[in-house]
Order: C-alpha cells, then sequence, then structure tokens
C-alpha cells in the first residue's frame, strides 16, 4: 500500500516540523542513549534510527503527537535491540572448541609458577567479584560463570531483563576496572 502523496506545502512545512524536533531533542536523546551505550558509533546509530523512524511515521501520514517521549521510546527500544544482538558469545579455541574459565588460566599442572599465578587470578577473580554488590554479582555469576539465560533469571527472579542487563552491566564495568590494575601489574613484570 503505497502512502498518499503530500502537497509540496505541506512537505515542507512537515520537514521544518521534523527538524526543529530534532534540533531540539537531539542533546537530551543522544546523552540518554550514551548513558546506556559503551559504544560511541553504537549511539550514533541508535540516534540515527530513532530520527529515520520519526521521518517515516511522518511521511505514512501517522504524526507523532508527543515527540520526545516518543523519540526516547522508541531509542529505549533500539537499545534493547543492541543489546540482545550483542549477546556474548562463547570463546572459542584455534580448533572451534569452546573455553571456559580453567581454560583461560595457566594450567594447575603447569609447574609450580603456573599454579602459582592461577592462583593469584583465581584470588583476585574471586575478590573482584565479592567486591560487586549482590544483585550485580548473582546476575554476572548466573549468566557468566553458570550459563544461565536472561529469561530464566527473569522467570526465577521476577526482574525484568532491562534491569538484569544494566545489573550485569555495571558488574562488567566494574570488574574491567578492578582487574584492567591486576593485568597492569603483570605486563609490567
Amino acid at each position: 500500500m503505497r502512502a498518499a502523496a503530500i502537497p509540496a506545502d505541506n512537505q515542507i512545512e512537515q520537514d521544518r516540523q521534523l527538524a526543529a524536533v530534532m534540533d531540539q531533542e537531539r542533546p537530551r536523546l543522544k546523552r540518554f542513549i550514551a548513558r546506556q551505550v559503551l559504544e560511541p558509533g553504537d549511539v550514533e546509530d541508535i540516534l540515527q534510527d530513532v530520527f529515520y523512524e520519526l521521518v517515516a511515521a511522518y511521511r505514512l501520514m501517522k504524526p507523532v503527537r508527543k515527540a520526545g517521549a516518543w523519540l526516547f521510546r522508541v531509542a529505549q527500544n533500539r537499545i534493547h535491540d543492541l543489546f540482545r544482538q550483542k549477546r556474548t558469545v562463547p570463546l572459542d579455541s584455534a580448533d572451534g572448541d569452546q573455553l571456559s574459565l580453567s581454560d583461560l588460566l595457566p594450567s594447575a599442572d603447569g609447574g609450580p609458577d603456573a599454579a602459582y599465578a592461577r592462583g593469584i587470578l583465581l584470588e583476585e577473580l574471586e575478590g573482584a567479584l565479592a567486591e560487586l554488590p549482590e544483585e550485580q554479582r548473582s546476575v554476572f555469576v548466573a549468566h557468566e560463570l553458570d550459563g544461565r539465560s536472561f529469561a530464566e533469571l527473569t522467570a526465577e527472579t521476577g526482574v525484568s531483563i532491562n534491569t538484569l542487563l544494566a545489573r550485569k552491566r555495571y558488574a562488567v564495568l566494574r570488574l574491567r576496572t578492578r582487574l584492567q590494575e591486576i593485568y597492569d601489574e603483570w605486563e609490567q613484570e
């Protein structure tokens, strides 16, 4: 089904209205997206998708009454879509086998140096996990270490997937910061 042709005068006025809404909402919307998405490129992609949807809605003769609220709702939906696409992928070895945490650590059978390094790394990981708030730690451990899905966790706890995603994100950020110090020390030796 084709959209009805828009008279030129209406098209120009509609373009002005759209431009005004985009100019007005762009800074707030960009900050909103950037608080939830780590990659600057993803922020811009989502922002462009949201504005594209706004233009498409107007072109299909479905003008949006409260454009600001509508834009934020669409942005939140795009952010959720992004998180769904970027689910963690299991690590694979060169021959295609899946790797576990123990595969990434020095071997327990690799002699005294390897055993020592393994013990230190496990101790640091355990300490970093212990420093997380309980809600973040439980989501991170359940999803990353136990391999449970967010859908399972939602069904079990009654906490929304969005909340679980946010908790895991904050856990990852804290762990990354905490464990970076250990990595930096290790690299200096």
